[in-house]
């Protein structure tokens, strides 16, 4: 979908930096449009529906936040939104491929079609986004990619049986491309959060250890960016739990997950 309305003038600012945002309507992804749009980015923000994008663009400074309505599991649409982001605003400079869901699965009720739309959405949303980018950012010679995973993808956790596994994939996915994106001029990050509270927390029936706001996970988000660093994790306490789960041996590992299982 176009990110200007019918008729507008398309006016390309050269000093103003081009940020592309999946997953913009909600939660994470939200919040730093409109951190971003603030501090005079323009940003190209999608979307599954434009009724978010909308409520968005009214809460951003005017003229910075460009809407186009995209489901990321759909490569051609994935492709055509980078073509019309790139025709009308420019290359972007930086990339934040934050659009996720959660599915809870369980040993009593597993099913295959949980793992399918998590790894449809999670994974290959992702990787359509990272596919169409980079060809435009090696033509370039730069770019900066964001990949927003979680700490679920350290290990396996109880009711996160497909959930974590995506998440898994994208971590291990990040550190494949790392070297060669480096290489190439593209800086590559991946986002590792604990549980921030937005709409897709607010399913769970469980109670979330270290709970974040979204405001407080854009300013870690925030400086994370501006960083050298490959992965940015947070909250701390969270996130030093959840690197000690990930080198204890599976004897210990396994007495921590049993006590995390309902009765």
């Amino acid at each position: 979908m176009p990110g200007r309305r019918q008729g507008q003038t398309v006016i390309k600012t050269a000093a103003r930096r081009i940020a592309w945002i999946t997953g913009a309507g909600k939660g994470i992804g939200r919040g730093l449009a409109k951190r971003l749009a603030e501090d005079g980015w323009s940003v190209c923000a999608s979307a599954r529906t434009a009724a978010d994008l909308e409520s968005l663009a009214a809460a951003c400074p005017v003229g910075h936040l460009h809407p186009y309505v995209l489901d990321v599991i759909d490569p051609s649409a994935t492709r055509t939104v980078l073509t019309a982001i790139e025709a009308e605003w420019g290359p972007p400079d930086l990339a934040i491929l934050n659009a996720g869901t959660h599915i809870p699965v369980t040993a009593v009720d597993l099913d295959a079609e949980p793992f399918r739309m998590l790894m449809e959405t999670n994974v290959m949303g992702t990787v359509y986004g990272m596919t169409n980018l980079l060809p435009i950012m090696r033509r370039r010679g730069s770019g900066h990619i964001v990949v927003v995973s979680s700490l679920a993808g350290y290990r396996g956790l109880p009711t996160s049986a497909a959930y974590g596994a995506s998440k898994a994939a994208l971590i291990n996915m990040c550190e494949a491309l790392r070297p060669e994106l480096d290489a190439m001029g593209i800086k590559l990050q991946v986002i590792n959060p604990g549980f921030v509270e937005t709409p897709l927390t607010d399913q769970n029936d469980f109670q979330m250890p270290f709970l974040v706001s979204v405001d407080k996970a854009i300013q870690h988000i925030m400086r994370g960016l501006a960083s050298g660093s490959f992965e940015v994790t947070f909250p701390r306490r969270f996130a030093f739990i959840m690197k000690v789960l990930r080198i204890l041996p599976d004897r210990l590992f396994f007495a921590v997950t049993r006590r995390m299982i309902k009765p």
